[in-house]
């Protein structure tokens, strides 16, 4: 380089030559200012140099400010349901509430008893008749005196029975001019049969009886002679001839008829 330099200022004057030597200094001094990326302005690029050596790791910094809070994140998913825990301790007995509204009907109860006792009774005699009623067939009592519930028919002198029960029955027969034997018949059997001997006496005389009988819904009970010469009932204006039955209490507890 100091060769370059005596070759450039060749022919100078001593004086010249120093002034030459300052402008030149004075211009290196200014481009050496100007110095960007190891470039020197005006001289040609020369090719990069070998990287140097990795120097040694510096001392370890005082930690920095704390920064800024962040935004806030979007809203995560959902997690899953967690373990049921334990039950908590029992709060305070609170107040009474309202009473609540009324609640269905409730089954139908068992059956109690009657507060009316079922009732069935009759009472019928025959009409005047001087002929005596045709053997093995319901003896018709025709003129009806009671039969509230009409459970005896008129028409044909049988009581049917509607109300399960224990029921008493009477006949009271007036016997003239022959001899009577009669029946109280259930279901065409005989329940029980009484006999008067008629003696030719010159007035009529009677003939009373009556049973006790059992009775379900549509069995039917009558009055009839038997064949013969047994058949004595009479009935006039002054003397009757009766049938008489009644209810004396039911089996209506285990009767379909009050289900």
């Amino acid at each position: 380089m100091v060769a370059t330099i005596r070759w450039l200022f060749a022919g100078f004057t001593e004086m010249e030559h120093q002034l030459c030597l300052f402008l030149f200094f004075l211009t290196l001094a200014e481009d050496a200012l100007q110095i960007e990326d190891n470039k020197i302005p005006g001289l040609c690029a020369g090719q990069p140099g070998i990287p140097g050596t990795p120097g040694l790791h510096g001392t370890q910094g005082l930690p920095g400010r704390d920064g800024r809070d962040g935004r806030d994140g979007a809203a995560g998913m959902q997690g899953e349901k967690g373990e049921p825990g334990q039950p908590g301790p029992s709060g305070p007995r609170g107040e009474q509430g309202s009473p609540g509204s009324n609640g269905f009907p409730g089954e139908k109860g068992a059956q109690g008893e009657c507060a009316v006792a079922p009732r069935s009774a009759f009472s019928a005699k025959r009409s005047e008749s001087r002929s005596p009623p045709l053997p093995d067939q319901p003896i018709v009592f025709d003129v009806v005196l009671i039969n509230e519930q009409g459970h005896y028919d008129g028409n044909t002198g049988k009581f049917l029975c509607e109300i399960p029960g224990l029921y008493y029955f009477a006949v009271h027969a007036t016997v003239y001019r022959m001899s009577l034997q009669f029946d109280i018949m259930k279901n065409g059997k005989s329940v029980a049969s009484f006999f008067q001997f008629y003696g030719n006496w010159p007035k009529p005389t009677s003939l009373s009886g009556g049973a006790l009988v059992r009775l379900e819904p549509e069995d039917e009970v009558w009055v009839q002679v038997g064949v013969g010469d047994y058949t004595g009932f009479y009935s006039s204006v002054k003397t009757d001839s009766t049938f008489t039955g009644f209810l004396v209490y039911s089996y209506w507890q285990n009767s379909p008829v009050f289900a």
